[in-house]
């Protein structure tokens, strides 16, 4: 796929610079263009006017015949120069435009070769105020540091429920089926289409490798049960349990349990078997703290508050937002993805050392109350 021109617009509509690369698209079809963009914000007409020469540079440089070229903002800034007419000698073009690897220089050298990946993954969830799962997804990020030299080939294995059924496994073995994959543009995606091998030459220093989502039936990791109780016409009471449902083993770190209240609520006091719990009236909301909260444990809390009215509280029923529950759980993951090996290959034949680590967070984890 080729592109044809690219137009840049005023806000009427206007074309302010253009480059026709194929002669076969009309200036009028940015009118068109125009009635598909009102609602969105355009860039600045008098910016462009004073950067004419910088626009045209970039985008013969990033465009040829149509055809996309280079696009990584460092490898452009070294040889498309503003002051260019005062250099004596032409700029030469960095290796990596010459190169296949685009997004990455030649001659990198680091004293220490590592590379740290960092498998985080995001939890949303929505439970229904009988403890039914509505919904549930995680969303996860393979996050890579990488600070090797030379040209380093990277390979890395997942348990990939589709590579083990590929390569006949052990049903025994667990293994995670993904979805939604994509891949920093580093990965070759031919050779993962062939038979799912994860094989790179990395940027140097932070990306994101790789992303995945999936979707499946996900216990509660954190369960909140909030019973509202009535003492009296003028006093409600929130009796609520949080109990983790994850291994002993593992620990859920800085949780938040975020608790609706009704706007109009008086002198609500409240008392934690764990952690602390404070109000706050600008959000509405009795927010409880846990800093540690380990597997298999149940924490309670009560709260006493009033209201100016009956009717207000009549008119609060039903209409309360959900309970929030913010987490992180280090060492874990909730799909159960592992990675079973990564690999550093370079022909200096140095020995590089990759770390690897676990993280589940919460996403938009929500509990409806009653």
């Amino acid at each position: 796929m080729a592109i044809s021109a690219i137009f840049f617009l005023d806000i009427k509509g206007r074309i302010i610079i253009f480059r026709d690369y194929r002669g076969d698209v009309s200036p009028k079809y940015a009118e068109k263009f125009m009635s598909k963009i009102n609602e969105l914000e355009e860039l600045e007409e008098e910016s462009l006017r004073d950067n004419f020469v910088i626009v045209y540079e970039l985008l013969d440089e990033v465009v040829d015949f149509g055809y996309p070229q280079f696009t990584e903002a460092r490898i452009l800034a070294e040889y498309i120069k503003t002051d260019a007419h005062k250099m004596e000698a032409a700029v030469k073009p960095p290796m990596a435009v010459t190169n296949a690897v685009s997004w990455r220089m030649e001659g990198i050298r680091h004293k220490k070769n590592e590379v740290f990946l960092d498998v985080v993954e995001s939890v949303n969830l929505l439970v229904s105020s009988g403890g039914q799962v509505v919904l549930s997804e995680v969303v996860g990020v393979l996050k890579m540091r990488a600070y090797l030299s030379g040209m380093p080939e990277c390979k890395l294995g997942l348990n990939d429920k589709v590579l083990f059924e590929s390569q006949g496994r052990s049903s025994k073995q667990k293994a995670v089926e993904l979805e939604d994959i994509k891949f920093h543009q580093c990965v070759r995606l031919a050779r993962f289409e062939n038979d799912r091998t994860i094989s790179f030459i990395p940027p140097d220093g932070a990306f994101d490798l790789m992303t995945y989502r999936i979707s499946q039936n996900i216990k509660p990791l954190i369960m909140v049960d909030c019973m509202v109780e009535k003492p009296s016409r003028s006093r409600t009471e929130y009796l609520v349990k949080a109990r983790s449902q994850f291994k002993e083993r593992s620990q859920a770190n800085t949780v938040e349990i975020i608790l609706p209240l009704p706007a109009d609520a008086i002198s609500p006091s409240m008392k934690c078997s764990q952690g602390t719990a404070a109000y706050v009236p600008e959000k509405s909301a009795l927010v409880w703290t846990i800093k540690s909260f380990p597997g298999g444990k149940e924490y309670t809390l009560r709260c006493h508050f009033g209201l100016p009215s009956v009717e207000a509280e009549d008119e609060g029923k039903g209409k309360m937002p959900p309970i929030k529950v913010k987490f992180e759980i280090p060492f874990f993951t909730v799909s159960g993805v592992q990675v079973r090996y990564l690999k550093v290959i370079e022909k200096s034949g140095y020995q590089a050392l990759p770390w690897v680590r676990y993280i589940t967070t919460s996403g938009n984890y929500e509990i409806r109350m009653v």
